[in-house]
């Protein structure tokens, strides 16, 4: 079990049957989960772009009395900040961040069962199309890239706009029967409206996102989690980079030709001397 302040939240969060306006409150509060204990229910609405009321609400729904009780609920489990973290800048402390990050991630894949179930959609897939865009764009082209060599239809969604319906439409039309997509904050309208959309067209949709409770998931029929840090002025993405190259690993060992694949590119690679080593 994970006893990062994230972790514990999740943990908290399992199992309620939680509304749009509640997921988004829970996902605010794993993003600011060391700030989350100290924070009025003013000041929780605020960040998370709803009323007050609905904070209550929100508590009420965990099984609280209200706020406070929540809030004093998160104060009593709070640890001591780890040795590791006194003392350092805020650099080092954005790097220990991640580090924490990735062990939460260690800790979730103790269960590879999702990670396993994701590599089997992937590989059957013809074509395989990733979606990715804005901030989780780089993901989406990083995964794109490795992954078409092992994988004989690789389809980058990285654009959005009228056309990325379009472009659905056409992997659809192709045999397509899994989409990947990578979600991170802020996570742009079209992104969820595209998940709807190759949902409805019939696609199953793999996704990694950075908390359980992102405005995706009510759209996935899989979503792994994978925590970005938030230390810095803009967010880092060390785990679902990783998670990424988990999912290729996975998807790579449902494909038994990869091994050869990966192979007729080193030979071709070296004819063109593609490479410097």
């Amino acid at each position: 079990m994970n006893d990062s302040p994230a972790g514990r939240l999740q943990t908290l969060f399992e199992g309620h049957r939680l509304t749009p306006t509640q997921r988004r409150i829970a996902h605010c509060m794993v993003r600011r989960a060391a700030d989350v204990p100290f924070l009025s229910s003013v000041e929780l609405a605020d960040l998370a772009g709803v009323s007050q009321p609905s904070v209550t609400r929100f508590a009420v729904a965990l099984g609280f009395d209200g706020y406070p009780a929540l809030r004093r609920h998160l104060r009593e489990s709070v640890p001591a900040a780890p040795e590791e973290t006194v003392g350092h800048n805020e650099y080092q402390q954005a790097v220990l961040g991640e580090i924490e990050n990735l062990r939460h991630l260690a800790d979730l894949l103790a269960d590879p069962a999702p990670v396993v179930r994701a590599g089997r959609l992937l590989a059957a897939s013809r074509p395989l199309p990733v979606l990715g865009l804005r901030a989780a764009s780089s993901q989406a082209r990083g995964f794109a890239y490795f992954a078409g060599k092992v994988h004989p239809d690789v389809r980058l969604l990285d654009e959005g706009g009228s056309m990325l319906e379009d472009r659905i439409d056409a992997v659809v039309r192709a045999g397509a029967s899994t989409l990947l997509c990578f979600a991170l904050p802020r996570h742009p309208r079209e992104v969820v409206d595209a998940l709807a959309y190759a949902r409805t067209s019939g696609l199953t949709v793999v996704t990694v996102a950075e908390s359980a409770f992102a405005p995706v998931a009510a759209h996935s029929d899989l979503l792994i989690p994978a925590p970005v840090g938030t230390g810095l002025a803009f967010d880092t993405a060390c785990a679902p980079m990783l998670l990424g190259r988990v999912l290729l690993e996975a998807m790579a060992d449902e494909l038994p030709d990869a091994q050869a694949r990966l192979e007729e590119f080193d030979t071709r690679a070296a004819t063109r001397g593609l490479f410097v080593d």
